[in-house]
C-alpha cells in the first residue's frame, strides 16, 4: 500500500526548498554570482530538491513493482512508461539528475551563469512534478 505520508513529507521538503530558491532567484544574476553564499544556496537547494524527487521516483518504482531503473535519470522514464508522469515531461525534467551530479561530485566546471539561468527558467518544473505526483497519490 502506498505510503502517502512518506511522499507528502518529501513533497513538503521540496516545497520548502523551492521557497528558499525563489527568494534568491528574484535577484539579478550578477548579484547572485557576486555572492557565493547565494550561489551555494541555489546549488544546495537544487541538489536537495532533486534528491527528494529521486527518492519519490525510486519509492514509486519499488512500491508498484515496476522494473527497477538502471540509474536515477531513467527513473523518470520508468514512471512515464507506467503512466505516472507524462512522457514529454519526464523527458524534459530527467536531465536534472545529471546537473545535480555535476554539482555534487564536481565532475566538471559548471558555467555558473548558465546554471542560474537554467534554474530560473525551469524551477517551475519542480512545482509541476509535485502536482503530478499529488494527483497520482490522490487516486490511490
Amino acid at each position: 500500500m502506498l505510503n502517502k505520508n512518506l511522499i507528502n513529507s518529501k513533497i513538503g521538503l521540496i516545497e520548502e526548498y523551492i521557497e528558499e530558491l525563489k527568494k534568491i532567484l528574484e535577484l539579478d544574476d550578477k548579484k547572485i554570482l557576486s555572492d557565493y553564499t547565494k550561489l551555494r544556496t541555489i546549488e544546495r537547494d537544487f541538489q536537495l530538491i532533486v534528491d527528494e524527487i529521486i527518492d519519490i521516483n525510486i519509492y514509486l518504482i519499488k512500491e508498484n513493482k515496476f522494473n527497477p531503473s538502471s540509474d536515477f535519470q531513467s527513473s523518470f522514464e520508468i514512471l512515464a512508461k507506467n503512466n505516472i508522469l507524462p512522457d514529454s515531461f519526464a523527458l524534459k525534467i530527467s536531465p536534472i539528475v545529471g546537473l545535480r551530479n555535476k554539482i555534487v561530485h564536481r565532475y566538471e566546471d559548471i558555467d555558473r551563469k548558465f546554471f542560474i539561468e537554467q534554474v530560473k527558467k525551469n524551477y517551475k518544473d519542480f512545482l509541476k512534478y509535485i502536482k503530478i505526483i499529488n494527483k497520482y497519490t490522490n487516486k490511490k
